[in-house]
């Protein structure tokens, strides 16, 4: 499939206006060959005039195309671009006129081709510094644009369009509508001009640029127009370029806005530095704004902040002092040695002023202080406080080399920038601390897997009996514990634990317990040797201040017995079928790690009692004994009790559904229990 080649419009509009210009050349110089050799050319005005317009409209497409293809507006550039055209055309006009000087009265100077070869060039550089300055111009304008303003230069265009073909109307002589036309268009003109709201982002260096460039090109326009007039009273020229309604306006509105601009850039200058320093603290606010990122440290918020402290005061020296966590301090330094700053430390700790200002307690009141210094250098000083969270972290100190340095503006500004910096600096803290908890919340769901991972999926037992267990966390993870092994077909142990504590540290020592239950209890340990042995064991990893309980039971259902020995842990509780009661099992023992030595030993006991078929057992932590309702009353022993007795005949994990129903409906609906729990049941079968 055929591909139309992409048109460069630039590249085209410029192609077409010399192809135009040589061709409006052309038709003159056949034109001037017809008069000097009395010949009729054939050639009339108007097509003279077509292939002007011609010209006009293809310098505009190339200029628009050029200047808008620019999306950034760089005032000065475009200025210069049209000064810099005006000093070419104009300097081709006068070397064209010092060339004619030069030939005085010779033949050359009044040979009628090279008069008018001369002529189409200065036509052609005139037009184009016209059309491309009013274009720039343009742009200029419509920098802040508004509705209004577009139309106004949307009908100015429409104006300057119609005076292209108003020579057709008129046959280039001068009448009132000639003259009225001007004056509408130079109306126009007036009114675009006052458009100069790109001055004030002029720095002064720029300002005094631009004065000399719209200097030039009023110095440019001027010549040049006289230039025109100079060659529309010569009979050389059959057919007058210049006499135009379209040139003239647009001589008239270049040197308008260039002089318009020129005055107001003139009376601008006195308070350019004060625009300047307003927009050197709007942008230091900015960069206060955006200078602290998550992976960043406060330093870089301070460094700019001094920088923009002592931009904004004019500051000959400044340093800051902040005090660290540790509680040492740590200094910042801008033109001042160390050694000056202990030296202007101690001036500053002998004021009396500074003294009481320091001593203020109510720090989120206070304010900057400006002190005299008696200093061979410094002699006035501007004490800054840094106020985060209602807490002074530290000051920053503003020196300069004359008395009274500091205005009440500079002391405005300079707290602002505190305040933004303080704000930035929490807010980095913040962001941090809420970085911190996400990563640690994200352990914790770790942790809490990989503790879920130590607890029995499945629970060893045989057709004697059943057993379920459950266990929930007050916290992401626990210190309750449970678990289960078998021995032989017939001797399973049970073990139920609970470590001081919550959280974290309790769901380490709860792995350790089951790492030590999983070693020892496959030695074929009694449960009184067992909780002997684990106690030396526990004794050498736990904490001082932690301690652990538990309950283990070695069942042999070949004798239907029950081994029982408990360290510190609430008492199990039995139901006896036969007499359709329950009881606490009652057997002492001391928890594990609270005493470290041999004589642990002699705080263990050991208990076999023998179980019936429809007996249970229900072993629990004290999470669910201690769990209060909003009247703060406890969950009890009895309440337990008078549970398991109702819900006896149904199976261990309905009676343990039943339980925890109760347990919750006790607290009450919304309450939280505010430690771990867990349960384990086991039912005997016949």
């Amino acid at each position: 499939m055929f591909k139309a080649p992409k048109i460069n419009q630039g590249r085209l509009s410029i192609l077409l206006a010399i192809l135009v210009w040589l061709a409006l050349l052309f038709v003159d110089l056949v034109r001037v060959f017809g008069i000097i050799n009395e010949l009729d050319s054939g050639i009339q005005d108007e097509f003279t005039w077509v292939l002007e317009i011609l010209f006009f409209l293809c310098v505009y497409s190339f200029y628009n195309y050029s200047i808008n293809k620019d999306t950034q507006v760089d005032f000065l550039n475009l200025i210069w671009r049209a000064a810099s055209t005006g000093i070419f055309a104009s300097g081709f006009s006068l070397l064209t006129s010092l060339f004619y000087s030069g030939l005085g009265d010779s033949k050359l100077a009044e040979e009628p081709f090279l008069k008018n070869f001369f002529y189409h060039i200065n036509f052609a550089l005139t037009a184009i510094f016209l059309i491309s300055g009013t274009l720039l111009w343009k742009k200029l304008i419509l920098y802040q644009r508004t509705k209004r303003v577009v139309k106004q230069w949307q009908t100015y265009e429409f104006a300057l369009l119609i005076a292209m073909f108003f020579i057709f109307f008129n046959q280039n002589t001068l009448d009132y509508s000639f003259l009225f036309g001007m004056v509408l268009l130079v109306g126009f003109g007036i009114v675009l001009s006052i458009n100069l709201k790109w001055i004030p982002y002029l720095n002064f260096r720029d300002k005094w640029k631009s004065l000399l460039f719209l200097a030039i090109i009023l110095v440019s326009s001027s010549y040049l127009f006289f230039e025109v007039l100079r060659f529309s009273d010569r009979s050389q020229f059959q057919v007058n370029l210049t006499d135009n309604l379209f040139i003239v306006a647009l001589f008239s509105f270049i040197f308008t806005y260039a002089l318009f601009g020129f005055l107001v850039t003139l009376f601008n200058l006195p308070t350019s530095s004060v625009f300047e320093q307003k927009l050197t603290e709007a942008l230091s606010f900015q960069r206060l704004s955006k200078s602290i990122q998550p992976e960043e440290n406060e330093e870089k918020v301070l460094d700019i902040l001094m920088d923009s402290c002592m931009s904004a005061s004019f500051a000959d020296g400044a340093w800051l002092e902040l005090v660290k966590n540790e509680g040492e301090d740590g200094i910042q330094k801008r033109f001042v040695a160390q050694d000056l700053v202990e030296e202007l430390s101690l001036l500053i700790q002998e004021n009396k002023t500074a003294q009481k200002w320091a001593e203020e307690k109510q720090v989120e009141t206070l304010e900057p202080l400006t002190i005299k210094l008696e200093h061979p250098k410094y002699e006035s000083a501007l004490l800054v406080p840094l106020i985060l969270n209602r807490t002074a972290i530290g000051r920053m100190v503003l020196l300069k080399e004359v008395k009274e340095g500091f205005n009440k503006e500079m002391i405005s500004i300079i707290s602002t920038f505190v305040r933004q910096a303080s704000i930035s600096v929490e807010n980095h803290r913040l962001l941090n601390q809420a970085i911190r908890n996400e990563r640690y919340q994200e352990e914790l769901k770790i942790a809490q897997r990989v503790q879920k991972a130590l607890l029995p999926v499945v629970l060893d037992h045989n057709e004697c009996f059943e057993i379920c267990a459950f266990s929930n966390t007050a916290d992401e993870v626990g210190g309750d514990y449970y678990d289960t092994f078998k021995l032989d077909e017939d001797r399973f142990v049970l073990i139920i634990g609970d470590v001081s504590g919550k959280g974290t540290s309790a769901a380490f020592h709860m792995s350790q317990m089951k790492g030590i239950f999983q070693s020892l209890i496959q030695l074929n340990l009694s449960p009184a040797e067992f909780m002997v042995k684990a106690n030396a064991a526990l004794s050498k990893c736990l904490e001082r201040n932690h301690f652990i309980t538990a309950s283990i039971f070695l069942i042999n259902t070949s004798h239907k017995s029950l081994c029982h020995a408990r360290a510190g842990h609430v008492p199990t509780l039995m139901f006896e079928h036969k007499l359709g009661k329950s009881d606490y099992l009652g057997i002492e023992g001391l928890g594990l790690g609270i005493l470290r030595n041999k004589q642990y030993e002699n705080h263990v006991e050991q208990k076999t009692v023998s179980y019936q078929a429809g007996d249970i057992l229900l072993l629990f932590t004290d999470g669910i004994v201690e769990a209060k309702n909003e009247k703060g009353q406890q969950f009890g022993y009895e309440r337990i009790r008078s549970l398991l007795e109702v819900y006896n005949q149904l199976d261990p994990e309905k009676i343990q559904q039943k339980i925890i129903q109760a347990l919750h409906d006790f607290v009450g609906g919304d309450g939280l229990i505010d430690d771990d729990y867990s349960m384990m049941v086991v039912k005997f079968r016949s």
